[in-house]
């Protein structure tokens, strides 16, 4: 079962941390597992996250660290409050109703201390289908927990900007502000807390498109560029998706952003009637 689905939890694992991904099948214990890590770094110098069948129908996803992955704790332990705020929030997204060990600390509030750090979690009383119960424990669990150290660690998606973004004064600042919005680990919060409907005019892609509609986006309700003082940064409360047009035509106003209520007053004023309030 895990075996014959590694390429879907494998792509699911790359789109929501940002890098590629390791993996081998574990045959080690009576019943078949999997073992995921971060390629570039391999199963003994970074973060590994082991997937087991648990009961009868349960799964356990333990992730801990290689045997000389001291140097990735460190730059991990060295991580900014913007990034320890966004992995503890993909963390924290995880289920209630799934069981969540994190070496004995609480969910909002952890750290990686040492190696000897793990994170158990325990999924109990799913789906009797077992191809889909390996799904939801991967994107569920697997996916937040790797995005989670994918943040602390640093990885990142370099985006070549368009032209147009550069032609006004401030453009360094709009650049960092357009690569933190394409973070994938700041999609796949937005996602996981507020679904795939976009929060200006209620579309919802994947509802219309299919499998091919996943092109939600993500956006900062208040530009980071506009900042006078720097702030914390809540990921959970700061970002709300909006399809591609209604991004974009927030955009269309610079530098300051239109608001996603100035964009739904144009919206009526041209006959629009639905949308999300």
């Amino acid at each position: 079962m895990i075996a014959g689905r590694q390429e879907k939890i494998r792509a699911e694992l790359e789109a929501g941390t940002g890098a590629a991904i390791g993996m081998a099948v574990d045959q080690s214990g009576i019943r078949t597992g999997l073992r995921l890590w971060f390629d570039d770094l391999d199963d003994r110098h970074g973060p590994v996250v082991e997937m087991k069948p648990f009961g009868m129908r349960g799964y356990r996803v333990t992730l801990g660290f290689g045997k000389f992955a001291g140097e990735v704790i460190r730059q991990i332990q060295a991580a900014g409050p913007d990034d320890v705020g966004l992995a503890r929030a993909l963390v924290n997204s995880i289920e209630e109703t799934v069981d969540l060990d994190l070496s004995g600390q609480p969910r909002s509030d952890w750290v990686i201390d040492s190696g000897a750090f793990r994170i158990t979690a325990t999924a109990r009383g799913l789906v009797a289908d077992p191809d889909e119960a390996v799904t939801l424990v991967s994107r569920d669990i697997v996916v937040p927990l790797m995005a989670a150290m994918a943040e602390l660690i640093g990885y990142d998606v370099i985006v070549e900007e368009e032209a147009e973004e550069a032609a006004y004064e401030g453009a360094i600042l709009v650049s960092t502000v357009r690569r933190r919005e394409r973070n994938p680990r700041n999609r796949l919060l937005c996602i996981r807390l507020h679904g795939e409907r976009c929060q200006c005019c209620g579309f919802e892609p994947k509802s219309f498109y299919g499998e091919i509609g996943g092109i939600i986006e993500v956006h900062h309700l208040e530009a980071l560029s506009l900042l006078d003082t720097p702030r914390p940064y809540d990921p959970a409360t700061d970002l709300v998706p909006l399809c591609p047009n209604c991004h974009r035509a927030v955009h269309t106003r610079r530098p300051v952003p239109f608001s996603l209520e100035d964009v739904r007053k144009h919206m009526r004023t041209s006959g629009w009637k639905g949308g999300s309030e």
